[in-house]
């Protein structure tokens, strides 16, 4: 690892310190294939809310699981009568700073590719080319049975129709377009099914429970292991389906870095680490990094 990069820093979330952009923009300047893996944390500026606190612990109940919704009708129930409710917020969020900063460093030819466990599509709405999303997409939906895929938007249409006692309730957000709804609200929903073939809607994301599609996951690791860098920004990578990315990297003599307010498993594993929130601190590192480029 780089001798000029700095070791990690403690977790908090002061601002970030000349010395450690500084570090970060040598590191970004210096290598030519440098992998973002990012997590929910570049999101919240965006108003979608996390699953962890800054000790990396987890807030609220457990999600469904992938073999409850499969398996039960309630659990579908559940499901979509929330994301019903929670969905339209997360759609209507819009990238914010740390996304536009990661984008514009890959225009740039510092970004070589961004690894996301996000499923909200911010990155590629700020402009982001690359991006292998390695837990799927919220805003796409696809039948068990046949394979047919659906647009989000089109699902959300059928759920409001159906559903109109349901549609205009009040919910707190949750992560992922999950919102807050009271227990047995949702006795009567109505859920979607296949217009094609009559089989089970899912949406096309990893479940709590459920594994990273083969296919998916070897291109991830092709992305890791043809990194000479990688950059962790908003994920605390308590989930191993993360973790392994940046452990994968670190074992393999490579520089890697994060940007996250609170503890991150990778904590030992570290170079450099900016304890402080993506969209204060990418925006900088941005400009440092596009006028070393021009220097």
């Amino acid at each position: 690892m780089s001798d000029s990069l700095q070791a990690a820093t403690p977790t908090g979330t002061a601002a970030a310190s000349g010395d450690e952009l500084e570090a970060l923009a040598h590191l970004l300047l210096t290598c030519s294939n440098v992998l973002v893996l990012t997590g929910a944390g570049i999101s919240t500026a965006s108003g979608i809310p996390d699953y962890r606190d800054e000790d990396g612990v987890r807030r609220g109940r457990l999600p469904i699981q992938g073999a409850e919704f499969r398996a039960s009708e309630a659990a579908r129930k559940r499901y979509w009568a929330r994301s019903m409710l929670g969905w339209p917020r997360l759609a209507q969020a819009r990238p914010n700073a740390a996304h536009r900063a990661i984008a514009q460093l890959e225009e740039a030819g510092r970004v070589a590719a961004v690894l996301t466990q996000n499923v909200d599509g911010l990155h590629q709405q700020a402009g982001s080319r690359r991006v292998m999303e390695l837990h799927g997409s919220i805003h796409a939906v696809r039948c068990l049975s046949c394979g047919t895929f659906y647009e989000r938007a089109r699902i959300q249409s059928e759920l409001e129709q159906f559903n109109p006692a349901l549609a205009c309730a009040e919910a707190a957000a949750l992560p992922d377009g999950d919102a807050q709804l009271e227990p047995d609200a949702d006795a009567d929903f109505h859920v979607p099914s296949c217009g094609r073939c009559g089989g089970m809607l899912q949406p096309d994301v990893v479940f709590f429970g459920d594994g990273v599609p083969a296919a998916r996951s070897a291109e991830a690791e092709q992305a890791a292991h043809a990194c000479d860098a990688m950059l962790v920004v908003g994920s605390s990578l308590m989930v191993l389906s993360g973790f392994r990315f940046a452990r994968m990297a670190a074992q393999a003599g490579k520089p890697v870095a994060a940007i996250n307010r609170g503890l991150t498993r990778a904590d030992p594993l570290l170079t450099l680490k900016i304890a402080a929130s993506a969209e204060s601190v990418l925006p900088q590192l941005t400009d440092l990094v596009l006028d070393g480029k021009r220097a």
